[in-house]
Parts: structure tokens; sequence; C-alpha cells
């Protein structure tokens, strides 16, 4: 059986608008799939940034180096310098795209 749909009418002034589409953007939605989400009471997040994929590997990246700079410390009881300053430049690097998109 076919869904019936029902058509709802909303009016809402400029300030309302533009409050709507600004919610909108923030979440990553259209305006229609917006309002479902909020009249069914769903707790809307903002939508994850451009970068954020990016990000993430990044930082597992830094994290699987620092890792395997453990392991060999460990292992061998030591870590060549040149091994901790790469760990120290990725991590540089990762703070540095970090404070561009939230700094």
């Amino acid at each position: 059986m076919a869904e019936v749909y029902k058509k709802l009418t909303l009016r809402l002034n400029a300030k309302e608008y533009a409050h709507l589409q600004k919610q909108a953007e923030i979440s990553g939605l259209k305006i229609e799939p917006l309002l479902r989400q909020l009249i069914m009471g769903v707790q809307l997040k903002p939508h994850p940034p451009d970068n954020y994929a990016r990000l993430l590997r990044e930082i597992n990246f830094i994290g699987n180096n620092i890792n395997q700079l453990a392991h060999k410390a460990n292992g061998q009881g030591i870590a060549t310098i040149l091994e901790v300053k790469a760990a120290r430049l990725m991590l540089a690097e990762i703070l540095q795209l970090v404070k561009k998109k939230y700094g």
C-alpha cells in the first residue's frame, strides 16, 4: 500500500526563514529533510567539516608512526633522532590543519 503524504504550508518571516536556512546549512541537510528530522525529535548535529575525513586519516597515520617508534624504542632501547623529528613534523602538520579549520 502506498504511503499517503500530507502537504503542510508554513509561513515564516524573513528572520525565521534565515534562521532555518542557517540551521540547514550547519546540519548539511536541505530544509525539507531538516524539518522532518526536527518534527521526529531527532537531535541534529553539525555536518562535519569538508576535510574531516582527511584530518582523521592524518591523526591515524601519526598515531601509527608514534606506535612504531614506541615499539622500536622499547625493543631496541633507542629511536633515532630522524625518527623522532619525523614524528614531531607530522604532529606539527596535523596541529596546523586543526588550527586552520577550527582556530
